[in-house]
């Protein structure tokens, strides 16, 4: 935003010259680094599924879509964590098809 030399409207107020703000640390918030990618897929060859996860993955085999998203609903919380999970669970799915 130009400020003019105006009194009054939009760009009311003496020019001066914008300070560029730093980036904030809690702006960068969900945002996955390349060392915590690696530490959960470590982890994930380690533990393996939940046993909820399993019986989820099995029922997206089935194509039972609602019940699937019923079930990780009731066990994440939220629609949207869940929604989030059976993405996740139906592209590992896919990829061991893949796999075969």
């Amino acid at each position: 935003m130009v400020r003019t030399n105006l009194r009054v409207g939009a760009n009311k107020g003496h020019p001066t010259t914008p300070i560029e703000k730093a980036a904030k640390p809690s702006h960068r918030k969900g945002i996955r680094s390349p060392k915590q990618k690696l530490v959960q897929s470590i982890v994930r060859e380690v533990a393996g599924y939940a046993p909820y996860e399993r019986r989820v993955m099995e029922l997206l085999r089935n194509s039972k879509d609602k019940k699937a998203r019923k079930l990780t609903k009731k066990r994440l919380g939220t629609l949207l964590r869940s929604k989030r999970k059976l993405e996740e669970l139906s592209t590992i799915i896919a990829e061991s098809r893949r796999a075969h």
